[in-house]
């Protein structure tokens, strides 16, 4: 995207992959925002609403290119080469085998393009994502001609990022001016970083004194410290965090259509391990896009790695703990992303196409919110209400650190501090390395069919939750496939 990465499969002049609905992918030139409009009015009558979030999309694509995202982010790469796609059942087995075929035989080209774009990945972002850069790869056996070029592409790749990680620049800010349009124009509205850096923290204060009060009525005298790590140890196994999330799904939907705060939509959702390529969040959310035919979601669950210790894996699995699991599966699912999405397409009578924006995805936080408010009033209380409080301060510290370290007012390693005091992180050894993001699948955690029905099997969901027709993603990674993550 831009003048300086024209290598890049979104480039002009450059292959660009694109598959048509439930057909082979096909090589076609970028669209200009005009012509993307021109295709979007000729599907849809045209709406004043839409045009607005079509245009705050052209907005931050635009605010994307000027601060060169595609030369330091992998991620927007990792998903154009994603072939995971192709498991979700949106189309009969045979159909998305030669989809996924098409799709490798491309992927010389397109990391072609991309090393010529990833010049400038600093170290922190490069450590983050080699592990998903590395699952691209899982369930590419070689046996073909066009699986040996696009192992041999991707280890080209591969080689790129794990050299960034070992010699990339350190310092991964973007800078204020950036930051403040790549945040304002993608949401259509100024941003003041300065007042919200001190939002955050008066939030973080607010949240403080909320938990303190909750942990007193739960363990009087026992100060937060000593109890949310207390909490976050009571998790399920990694076997049995799939199932947690279902229970959950099955609580909080119950709850929302009980209370009539969700229309009972219908719908499945599936539960189980992300892929190694997508394991760069600790759970995502992916559900039906723009005209396709309704097919299972999928909920993604991010396990820990084998290859951790046994400390680093407890830790990992308190972002699942009975205190924790249930805010994410929420966020994610019902009443999230999931059925928010739904809700939208039934609503609107057609299944968009345009561009959502990302604050408008988390309108889910205030059906969840509302939903604790209006209970409250009809004497009810809400199943996952007193489970996000100690979730909450890690989404405030954050943003904080988020700010801090863009804005260079922190380096990484002083925002890994605030996160560990603020964000009531299990304690580690002194000079332990706390585990990142899972980079390699559990035993028997392959993207082959066998393996996946013993996780995945279709399980119609609980009334109310409906697969998703609505949404935006940095690139569709199925024919119109959609998600939302809980980074």
């Amino acid at each position: 995207m831009g003048r300086e990465c024209p290598g890049h499969p979104g480039a002009r002049g450059s292959p660009r992959v694109r598959r048509r609905r439930h057909g082979p992918l096909a090589e076609r030139p970028q669209s200009s925002p005009g012509t993307h409009r021109a295709l979007i009015a000729a599907r849809a009558p045209r709406r004043p609403h839409d045009e607005s979030h079509l245009g705050a999309a052209e907005q931050a694509a635009r605010a994307e290119a000027e601060a060169e995202v595609l030369r330091w982010n992998p991620l927007p790469h990792i998903q154009n080469l994603d072939v995971c796609c192709y498991d979700r059942e949106y189309a009969p087995e045979s159909q998305r085998h030669r989809a996924r075929e098409a799709h490798l035989a491309q992927w010389p080209a397109a990391v072609d393009a991309s090393l010529e774009s990833l010049r400038a990945v600093p170290a922190p972002v490069a450590g983050a994502l080699v592990g998903s850069v590395r699952g691209l790869a899982q369930g590419i056996n070689g046996t073909t001609d066009v699986e040996v070029a696009a192992l041999a592409a991707h280890g080209r790749l591969l080689g790129r990022i794990q050299d960034a990680a070992a010699s990339g620049n350190p310092d991964a800010s973007l800078g204020a001016t950036a930051l403040a349009r790549l945040l304002g124009h993608a949401e259509s509205m100024p941003v003041d970083l300065g007042r919200l850096e001190e939002r955050a923290d008066a939030e973080r204060d607010r949240l403080r004194a909320r938990l303190h009060e909750a942990c007193e009525r739960l363990s009087p005298g026992v100060s937060p410290s000593r109890l949310v790590p207390e909490l976050l140890r009571d998790h399920p196994g990694e076997e049995g965090i799939y199932a947690a999330a279902r229970e959950i799904i099955d609580e909080a939907t119950a709850f929302v259509i009980g209370n009539d705060l969700l229309p009972p939509l219908g719908g499945a959702c599936e539960v189980g391990p992300a892929p190694p390529s997508r394991r760069w969040a600790a759970a995502m959310m992916y559900w039906t896009g723009p005209f396709e035919d309704d097919a299972p979601a999928r909920y993604y669950v991010s396990p820990p790695d084998e290859s951790w210790d046994e400390e680093a894996k407890r830790e990992w699995l308190a972002v699942f703990s009975a205190t924790m699991g249930p805010a994410v599966t929420v966020h994610e699912v019902t009443p999230g992303h999931f059925a928010t999405a739904g809700c939208s397409a039934s609503s609107s009578g057609r299944r968009a196409a345009q561009p959502v924006l990302g604050g408008v995805r988390r309108g889910m936080g205030l059906l969840r919110r509302g939903a604790d408010g209006r209970a409250r009033l009809q004497g009810r209380r809400s199943p996952i209400r007193h489970r996000r409080l100690p979730r909450r301060p890690r989404r405030v510290t954050g943003l904080a650190c988020a700010l801090g370290v863009h804005r260079g007012t922190m380096t990484v390693a002083d925002a890994t501090a605030r996160f560990e005091a603020d964000a009531f992180l299990l304690a580690r050894p002194p000079g332990a390395k706390r585990p990142g993001l899972p980079t390699t699948p559990p035993t028997g955690a392959t993207r082959g069919a066998s393996s996946r029905s013993c996780r995945f099997g279709t399980r119609p969901s609980p009334p109310g939750v409906r697969n998703s027709r609505s949404g935006a993603s940095t690139k569709p990674s199925s024919p119109s496939e959609h998600r939302r993550s809980a980074r």
